[in-house]
């Protein structure tokens, strides 16, 4: 079976992706020097601890029912806090289940492009995250995957599997150090969500002007399971481009998608989300809010495809611009291949109204801070329905970014 896998990727190691900029992956360096395991987070480096806390990670573990850290190609820290949970790096895994194999690459394609074939032929770790069948987890298990080291390649393969009744919420904060300027995040993520089991997956994102990143997700959803996918990225990014699909394969079996841009200098920004409503009663929404400054680029995508007489799917999207040089272009898709199926779409895109503005502005407020005020409105993590823990904190982190505008 892994021989079979090597050789995909093997053929796909030269394969473009369809969306994106094509990146030369020669560019970015694999060799780092192994770094040394830590007991507890605060034992990071102060500049570490500090940008890791801005994706959402909480240094003292507060309210976190457990904990993966990579730095680079290293697993520094796993600690499992409550039990039913099994949390350590995707390569330790594979070695304690044999049964992992049959999940291996089950849920995204191994040789759907180059990003995937070198996230298989040159996998740097991952996790592994398993909620036993019938285990609630209380709190958030917090993931974060850093790069220290300038140039960098960092390629990881995470699962997701919550076992039949469970349920899991999963914070993963994703950045870079202070002093990287250039790297490359390569990020597979599969999930399997059982029957009757939840999944709540919270991704934040601060990259740099010169950072490339390809994630890779997908979702299988079964029986009763619900997947929710947020995802936040408010900081520049040289190219971002992910689609990540959800597959409702299971009898009224829901997901739904709420992502939040902020595009900025010139970043250039591809997201999407896709979802195929395979099962009898299965239900899907998809919500967008971007937002593109300076000379950013924003492609904001949604897919939903019905393929059973009863299903139900809505995507929106709305997008605000700052600048006359940034552009926003949002593509919803609505493909219904079974009578019967309601699928739905709205979309628009438009600058700050100047009434809005102008309201603002003859109650004391300067222009500056009637555009803050305006901008933090549009982006309230009120209005995809975050827990309150993390919207607490995605609050916090949109009052920095709106600071520096």
């Amino acid at each position: 079976m892994f021989e079979e896998i090597k050789r995909k990727a093997k053929e796909a190691s030269k394969k473009k992706a369809e969306l994106g900029p094509d990146l030369n992956l020669k560019e970015f360096s694999l060799a780092t020097k192994p770094l040394p395991k830590i007991s507890k987070l605060s034992e990071l480096q102060k500049e570490e601890k500090k940008s890791a806390s801005n994706v959402g990670i909480e240094i003292k573990e507060r309210k976190r029912s457990g904990t993966f850290f990579q730095i680079n190609h290293s697993v520094i820290y796993e600690n499992v806090k409550q039990d039913g949970l099994e949390i350590m790096s995707t390569t330790e895994a594979l070695k304690k289940y044999s049964w992992l194999k049959n999940y291996w690459w089950k849920a995204v394609p191994v040789n759907c492009d180059k990003y995937t074939a070198q996230a298989e032929l040159k996998q740097t770790h991952g996790y592994f995250i398993r909620a036993l069948p019938g285990v609630k987890a209380k709190f958030p298990v917090q993931a974060c995957l850093f790069i220290s080291q300038n140039g960098l390649a960092q390629n990881v393969h995470n699962i997701i599997i919550a076992e039949e009744g469970s349920e899991l919420q999963l914070i993963t904060g994703c950045t870079i150090g202070l002093h990287v300027a250039k790297g490359l995040h390569i990020g597979i993520s599969e999930f399997f969500v059982k029957k009757d089991a939840s999944v709540t997956f919270s991704m934040i994102h601060s990259w740099g002007k010169d950072v490339d990143v390809r994630p890779r997700t997908a979702a299988i959803v079964e029986e009763n399971g619900t997947f929710i996918n947020n995802y936040i990225c408010f900081k520049p990014v040289k190219s971002l481009q992910m689609y990540p699909v959800t597959y409702c394969v299971g009898k009224n079996s829901k997901t739904s998608y709420h992502t939040l841009l902020y595009g900025v200098g010139k970043s250039y920004l591809d997201v999407g989300s896709k979802v195929e409503l395979i099962a009898e009663g299965s239900r899907a929404g998809i919500i967008t809010r971007a937002i593109a400054k300076d000379e950013s680029q924003i492609f904001a995508r949604g897919h939903l495809i019905g393929k059973h007489k009863d299903t139900k799917g809505h995507l929106e999207c709305r997008g605000l611009l700052l600048s006359e040089r940034a552009k926003i272009h949002a593509i919803p898709e609505l493909e219904g291949k079974a009578s019967g199926c309601e699928l739905s779409h709205e979309a628009a895109v438009g600058k700050i109204k100047e009434e809005e503005l102008w309201y603002l502005m003859s109650r004391g407020f300067t222009e500056e801070e009637a555009t803050s005020m305006i901008i933090k409105g549009f982006l309230d993590p009120e209005i995809i329905g975050l827990p309150p823990l993390l919207k607490d904190q995605i609050k916090k982190i949109m009052e920095k970014v709106v600071k520096g505008l």
